[in-house]
Formats: C-alpha cells, sequence, structure tokens
C-alpha cells in the first residue's frame, strides 16, 4: 500500500513539474515574438548570438529581445515583445 501512495505521488509531482515548465516555456516564447527589423550585412555570416549582438548594438536592448539568422538568404531578424 505504501509503495502504491508513493509512486502515485512521485507521478503526481512529474505531471505538475511538466506542466508548470511547458507553461515557463509557453510565456518565453510569447514574450519576444514580433519582429522588430533586419540588422546586419545581406546575406548574415554570422550565428544567431552575432545577430542578437547587432539587433542589440543598432536597436538596443530593450526593445531588441532576439536575433535569428532565417531564411534561404540568410537575414540577420530582430524581434521584441508584444
Amino acid at each position: 500500500m505504501a509503495k502504491n501512495l508513493n509512486y502515485v505521488s512521485f507521478t503526481i509531482l512529474l505531471i505538475v513539474l511538466l506542466m508548470a515548465f511547458t507553461e515557463i516555456m509557453k510565456t518565453e516564447a510569447q514574450t519576444c515574438s514580433t519582429f522588430l527589423d533586419e540588422c546586419g550585412p545581406d546575406p548574415f555570416l554570422g550565428t544567431n548570438a552575432d545577430c542578437f549582438n547587432c539587433c542589440k548594438y543598432t536597436y538596443g536592448s530593450p526593445p531588441a529581445c532576439k536575433g535569428l539568422v532565417e531564411g534561404s538568404d540568410k537575414h540577420c531578424h530582430c524581434y521584441q515583445n508584444p
């Protein structure tokens, strides 16, 4: 009986942690999702970290909260909070 209770408690704890972690990830993803502008040369030959540094230098931080190299033509896209 005690083992079953421990397994149930452990399972419930895992479910609660999974739900909390998923919600945190959703919140973080939504906070920096609005396109701000492009940055740097075309095509952008650096990494995502280089792109984010370009965004911070050009637009400041905030408003720039993320920089990603995207598209087949490799543009550095800057994002801001909605």
